[in-house]
């Protein structure tokens, strides 16, 4: 019984000496694993960063500034005052015609020469107060100081585009699908 006795004392002192080492390492597992998802954010945080562009300011000169926006609230008149024109246009050739004037013969087309005009006026009429509410983001863009700034790109808009195209929200490479939407 004695020898039993010995074999059993020196197998328990080798089951803990093997379990000490085994903590070791597992403890030097989870040092390395808490590093990587530190890395990990790391790198979303700065995914995210490159995807939202920072809000730069405009860095066009107050004088060209003040002359652009002259020329939006000229631009938002003329179109403001051609949509009042072309409604009242489409509305009065629906009062100056008769209920039941329409013709369902192959020479009358889709509808009468009235319904497309009206048609027209109509289209032509969201148009151009589309562009009026275009020039009134623009008018709100020179008020935060950021007309100028391409929307997508974050990067400045080019003063011969503003001149052609004053209410102008992106860069020609980014309207066209170049380098901005990739």
């Amino acid at each position: 019984m004695a020898a039993e006795n010995k074999k059993k004392a020196p197998a328990k002192k080798k089951a803990v000496a093997k379990k000490a080492p085994s903590k070791k390492k597992a403890v030097a597992k989870k040092a390395p694993s808490k590093k990587k998802v530190v890395a990990k954010k790391a790198v979303a945080k700065k995914a995210v960063a490159k995807k939202a562009p920072a809000k730069k300011k405009s860095r066009l000169d107050k004088p060209f500034v003040e002359a652009q926006k002259k020329l939006l609230l000229e631009e938002r008149a003329t179109y403001l005052q051609s949509a009042t024109t072309l409604q009242a246009e489409a509305d009065s050739l629906l009062e100056s015609r008769d209920p039941g004037d329409v013709q369902f013969d192959e020479e009358s087309g889709e509808g009468d020469t009235l319904a497309v005009e009206r048609d027209l006026d109509l289209a032509l009429s969201a148009q151009a107060r589309d562009a009026v509410d275009e020039i009134d983001a623009a008018l709100d863009r020179i008020r935060r100081g950021v007309y100028g700034i391409c929307t997508t790109s974050g990067q400045p808009i080019p003063k011969a585009r503003l001149k052609v195209i004053p209410w102008a929200t992106e860069r020609v490479e980014v309207k066209a699908g170049g380098l901005g939407r990739r």
